[in-house]
């Protein structure tokens, strides 16, 4: 997918995409930049059980199998893709309504939704959060101890693919290394601000 799309011309709202791998700290940096800059976050529904903290219509919107099947059939989903044996999804109307408002909204999706949002809108932002090497991301993911060595060695093997098909894609045209979460910070949003005056 080449980066060298037109722009559609339209609404006065934006969309900035924000994926990375798993472990990568990208959830942090989204909650930071997005509290720093007063955009809009978009909530993606989920069919993953909640982890310790998070809150229903704040972190994801759960719901179970069917309720998502439903969603996807009524196409009322910008994007969605199974992981790990479960759904995740960007449900469209809140974006849209978002970008008709002229409101910049952050999704904070995989680079397989990344990917999809970029065919319906080739003129958002799109920004992928990189681990500083491999080695960075496997101690940081064995130290969220929620997983067996056997599903943090299929995670890592999934992380260090998923990299590969971002940069093969064309879609990110910016790449943010968390080697220090300030900085990463920092320049995520020095990217949103950017892009609202675009």
């Amino acid at each position: 997918m080449s980066s060298e799309r037109p722009i559609p011309s339209g609404p006065p709202g934006g969309i900035v995409v924000i994926s990375g791998p798993s472990g990568v700290g990208k959830s942090t940096i989204v909650r930071q930049a997005v509290g720093q800059t007063g955009v809009e976050m978009s909530v993606s529904a989920t069919t993953r059980r909640p982890r310790p903290g998070e809150k229903d219509g704040v972190d994801y919107r759960f719901v179970d199998r069917e309720q998502f099947e439903r969603m996807t059939r009524q196409d009322e989903l910008l994007e969605w893709a199974k992981v790990f044996d479960n759904y995740y999804g960007t449900p469209a109307g809140p974006v849209r309504k978002a970008v008709e408002q002229g409101k910049t909204i952050v999704l904070n999706i995989d680079v397989q939704g990344g990917q999809q949002v970029a065919q319906t809108f080739p003129g958002a932002t799109f920004i992928l959060i990189l681990p500083p090497g491999e080695k960075a991301l496997a101690e940081r993911l064995a130290g969220r101890k929620t997983e067996t060595p056997e599903q943090l060695k299929a995670r890592l093997s999934k992380a260090m693919e998923e990299i590969r098909q971002a940069k093969l894609s064309g879609v990110y045209n910016h790449e943010v290394v968390n080697d220090s979460l300030a900085d990463a910070v920092r320049q995520v949003v020095g990217i949103i601000k950017e892009s609202r005056k675009t």
